[in-house]
């Protein structure tokens, strides 16, 4: 059983620099035991820097890193008690799916017997029972993907590493595979350190997110707190659609210069002739474009004081034709007061 209360991984002003280049800038970070936790970024962000050094493939410039209480920062990968997923599976070609499964146990001369009972009991995990004779030339990228999960889990680590293990998958395979990833993150109860520059996905799985800039951490959250309360312009635009205001508009909107942001789905669309109730801020505005996409209409709508903010509203009644038609016409927005972020400083 995990236990919140423990700290698997801590960071403690953890720096990595190659030559000039801060790749990891001072980060401090604890994930608990047994928790779903992603490293959310950009290319270059620091987050792949920070996987390697969990597992030992880096070292540290600066600061400590900690399992469980025991300060591995100097340990060969070897010696900590994790294991990784790679993007591109490695999986040994000339081995069939059960030998790349017990590849871990055959290495620690565990007897035959118990390594193929711990390969049928992976097989059933992945959902892939009936498989461990099979070539990886003879499997899908998602059971390729599945077989690695298998021989990642296989030698029970106390963590699970994750660097971008999706990504080679296509779209309606990868969201999938999200669902089954969280599934048996539940069953196995191990903590999980994700790797994804794709913000869908670390919203789709993660119990937090750390979102990395620059080789620095601009938020750790839960999913609904990084989105719905963004605590900076950078993660207000990365994660999602944002519509950052500031300035002299931010001021005649809600009393301050300071940058707002809002989600484009939390405004309301309405009728130049529309009274909104007192706890909305209201703002008229012309539609200057639409785009129709089949699920939702998104409209950029010119706001008095020159700025274009983006509207998302679900197609429960418009047609195409009636959402296209709606360029060039008078709006009044609104959204709700408590759907405001402060991000500026």
């Amino acid at each position: 059983m995990n236990n919140s209360s423990v700290v698997a991984v801590r960071f403690d002003g953890v720096s990595r620099y190659f030559g000039e280049v801060r790749a990891v800038d001072q980060v401090d970070l604890k994930i608990q035991d047994g928790e779903f936790f992603s490293m959310l970024g950009p290319s270059g962000s620091g987050k792949t820097t920070c996987l390697r050094m969990i597992a030992g493939f880096d070292r540290p410039t600066a600061g400590r890193i900690h399992l469980y209480g025991q300060d591995v920062s100097g340990l060969p990968p070897y010696e900590r008690n994790v294991n990784t997923v790679f993007q591109d599976y490695a999986l040994f070609p000339h081995m069939n799916v059960g030998d790349n499964i017990a590849y871990g146990l055959m290495v620690k001369r565990v007897p035959k017997a118990e390594r193929m009972k711990r390969v049928e009991e992976m097989l059933e995990l992945v959902q892939l029972s009936g498989f461990a004779g099979r070539k990886p030339s003879q499997l899908s990228g998602g059971q390729r993907q599945r077989v690695a999960l298998a021989r990642a889990l296989i030698n029970h680590p106390k963590v699970l590493l994750l660097d971008e293990p999706l990504g080679a998958l296509d779209l309606k395979l990868r969201q999938q595979m999200q669902v089954e990833l969280k599934s048996i993150q539940k069953r196995v109860g191990i903590t999980f350190i994700f790797v994804t520059h794709d913000q869908e996905e670390a919203i789709t799985m993660s119990d937090r997110i750390a979102v990395f800039n620059q080789g620095r951490i601009e938020q750790i959250g839960s999913p609904a707190e990084i989105y719905e309360k963004p605590a900076s312009p950078f993660v207000a635009g990365f994660v999602g659609t944002s519509n950052l205001v500031g300035g002299e508009v931010a001021k005649r909107l809600t009393g301050s210069e300071q940058t707002f942001s809002v989600r484009p789905e939390k405004i309301h669309l309405g009728s130049a002739q529309d009274t909104p109730s007192p706890d909305m801020i209201v703002v008229d505005g012309v539609i200057r474009d639409v785009i129709y996409l089949g699920l939702y209409t998104r409209y950029l709508v010119e706001i008095e004081g020159g700025i274009d903010l983006v509207v998302v509203e679900q197609n429960l009644k418009t047609s195409s034709m009636e959402a296209l038609s709606a360029k060039g016409q008078k709006v009044k927005l609104s959204w709700h007061k408590d759907h405001v972020s402060r991000v500026g400083g």
